[in-house]
């Protein structure tokens, strides 16, 4: 029968053809087909790490990557013992595409562009085959005596397995409900924290390294994270926001985005250190004026607005910087309080947190504990990363390990 498959991908994203294509390559007899709702394949892809593509992080040890994760950090170790990094860069390297690592650990092809990561799976889905059937969203899905019938707007597909790769798509998580599977409701995972602050108000475009504090009402630290901050037009971005927006998706999200968060500039100097550090510039440079030589290694603005925070004026000399005021810049300078109220995406990516149950998942193959020949693959699972490319190595891994499990069918 034509419309018979031996695995149906629903999802036309990254995890749906990296399974494709690596099933395909392990068992040439396979007819595969994947399917997209939309008009369009890989849009995803398209706009990861600002139209480069993040393909993966530069990170070669299992436990240390699996760290990057905080939901799916125990469910991966053992996965990326399978397929992690250096497997990652040896598939794309065998099709011809030659990935780089930038400084910070990112990683993306040579060509700094994610049209290339893009031709490379739609070359690859063609030479082997794999059927991508477009504007084809799924309507049901249901398994009768071993085989799935898959029912789309434009008809029914049968197949013997369903690898369900569609991302944080509600539908197909309602559909997936009501076959027994339990659904944690998302919530977004990576986002910038809107904050509006004189102090902050014309400094745009300035980062620099500080580590960050999300406090609860009675000034408690719930959450904390350090690395580069960028201050933006509608309040914080960079890793260290982003990061805490990871791992407090949840509790942000009961607080509805709005709490304070405590800012040290310096790290992780004391208040007492930098009152003995301050003291010390001032003995040292009476009459120089403070406005004008920014200390602690922080961009010049920062320092600026920090001081006159502290109550310092543009035209103050170091020797006529009082006790209290020493005290206030110290303050500033390692205990900055702003209030968070709202988030924003970052950039045009949207993560969230939420997906099938990782308990009723087994991750030896990515398979449903609840339904044989039911695969999942990528963020459709409870399964999401910080910035930095760990997102796209959760569905190679998946995508390789569930195509590993479908060749031997």
């Amino acid at each position: 029968m034509e419309n018979t498959y031996d695995i149906l991908i629903i999802g036309g994203g990254a995890a749906g053809f990296f399974t494709a294509i690596n099933a395909a390559s392990m068992n040439s007899n396979l007819k595969i087909a994947i399917l997209e709702r939309g008009k369009e394949v890989l849009t995803k892809v398209k706009i990861s790490g600002g139209g480069r593509c993040n393909v993966t992080h530069a990170e070669f040890i299992p436990q240390e990557l699996t760290q990057n994760y905080p939901r799916g950090e125990r469910e991966l170790l053992g996965p990326f013992h399978t397929f992690m990094t250096g497997d990652t860069i040896a598939w794309f390297e065998e099709r011809g595409v030659e990935l780089k690592i930038e400084e910070d650990g990112r990683m993306f092809p040579i060509s700094n562009s994610s049209q290339t990561i893009i031709d490379c799976f739609l070359a690859e889905t063609s030479r082997h085959q794999i059927s991508v059937l477009k504007n084809e969203p799924v309507i049901t899905l249901s398994n009768n005596n071993s085989q799935w019938d898959v029912v789309t707007k434009n008809g029914t597909l049968t197949a013997n397995n369903v690898v369900v790769a569609t991302g944080s798509n509600p539908k197909i998580w309602r559909l997936l409900e009501g076959l027994g599977h339990t659904i944690v409701d998302a919530v977004p995972s990576l986002f910038t924290f809107n904050i509006k602050d004189e102090r902050i108000a014309d400094l745009p475009g300035v980062a620099t390294n500080v580590s960050v504090k999300v406090l609860d009402n009675k000034k408690n630290t719930v959450l904390e994270s350090e690395g580069p901050l960028l201050i933006t037009h509608w309040g914080m971005s960079g890793p260290a926001i982003l990061k805490l927006s990871a791992w407090g998706a949840r509790i942000l999200e009961e607080n509805k985005y709005k709490f304070s968060i405590k800012i040290n500039w310096l790290l992780d100097e004391t208040e007492d250190e930098v009152v003995l550090q301050l003291l010390s510039l001032k003995s040292k440079n009476p009459k120089q004026t403070l406005q004008k030589h920014a200390q602690f290694d922080l961009p010049k603005r920062l320092w600026q607005v920090l001081l006159r925070a502290s109550g310092i004026q543009d035209d103050e000399i170091w020797a006529d910087i009082s006790k209290k005021k020493l005290q206030n810049m110290a303050n500033q300078l390692v205990g900055s309080h702003f209030d968070v109220n709202g988030k924003s995406t970052f950039k045009e990516e949207f993560v969230t947190a939420g997906g099938v149950n990782l308990k009723e998942v087994n991750f030896k193959t990515f398979e449903s504990k609840l339904i044989p020949s039911l695969y999942f693959a990528g963020e459709v699972l409870n399964i999401d990363a910080i910035t930095g490319g760990f997102n796209f190595q959760n569905a190679w891994t998946g995508g390789y390990i569930v195509a590993q499990s479908l060749a031997k069918h």
